[in-house]
């Protein structure tokens, strides 16, 4: 059975092992792996091998390790999008292509969700998400060189997963992102339930990831742009009438951007 574990990197970021557990094969992958070094002490630690490398996008902070992954684990099958600014790729993936990481007992779905870049993917399957930084645990990605009409467009098709979908994100932004939340819906319920859940996880030293679709629908307002609070909110900081979800999205990510972080 698939097992999932966060392996902290820099200040703030996860990379996601991905393995079978205690069984015979003791192979794994890992998902965006910034930094080779705490990647090869867990997989030393733990006696396991490393059979594939999952991108989700270009970014050093993201794929900053895989060389001198590569360079300990040679055969290490590396899927990436098709996308320049990456190197070393065994396998260029796109929408609808299907990933089978050997050793594990899983394998998973190419979705196109540009915005953060133009050419992010994420990895569905298993019940799971791997979805970089185009979905945080409260929040999104800013949008680099991808555009906030794609980036709203890639949220919405995520807000249409199955509700109990676990999202695995690529930062401890959490707490960060819902005192933005909070500006948008001062008055949520079950955003003020679930900061203080976070708060509680951090205290004890442990992620706030992975979330689910159905928190996300409830507490991030990058996924709530029909909510009539969080377009009134969004109409407020715009000073005009927005006319549909990219408009709200693009108010909520130019209000973040600009006042809150």
């Amino acid at each position: 059975m698939l097992q999932i574990e966060p392996i902290p990197a820099f200040d703030d970021n996860y990379i996601w092992l991905l393995h079978n557990g205690a069984g015979a094969d003791r192979r794994a992958a890992v998902v965006d792996p910034g930094d080779a070094e705490p990647v090869v002490a867990r997989l030393r630690a733990q006696g396991r091998e490393l059979s594939a490398i999952l991108l989700t996008h270009h970014h050093y902070d993201h794929q900053g390790g895989v060389a001198d992954l590569l360079a300990q684990w040679p055969t290490a099958l590396v899927t990436a999008p098709a996308d320049a600014r990456i190197r070393g790729a065994t396998r260029r993936v796109a929408e609808g292509d299907a990933v089978a990481p050997p050793g594990l007992d899983a394998s998973f779905r190419v979705l196109a969700v540009p915005g953060h870049t133009s050419s992010h993917i994420a990895y569905l399957g298993a019940g799971v998400l791997f979805c970089g930084d185009t979905l945080f645990a409260g929040g999104c990605g800013r949008v680099f060189d991808g555009t906030f009409e794609q980036l709203a467009a890639s949220l919405r098709r995520l807000a249409a997963l199955p509700p109990e979908t676990l999202c695995y994100c690529a930062h401890e932004y959490t707490l960060a992102n819902l005192g933005f939340a909070a500006w948008v819906e001062p008055e949520s319920a079950d955003l003020a339930a679930r900061v203080d859940q976070a708060r509680a996880l951090r205290a004890r030293g442990e992620p706030t990831v992975p979330s689910t679709i159905a928190q996300e629908l409830a507490t991030n307002p990058f996924m709530r742009t029909q909510t009539p609070t969080v377009v009134a909110a969004a109409e407020q900081f715009a000073g005009r009438p927005l006319r549909d979800q990219t408009e709200v999205f693009t108010a909520l990510r130019r209000w973040k951007d600009e006042r809150y972080d």
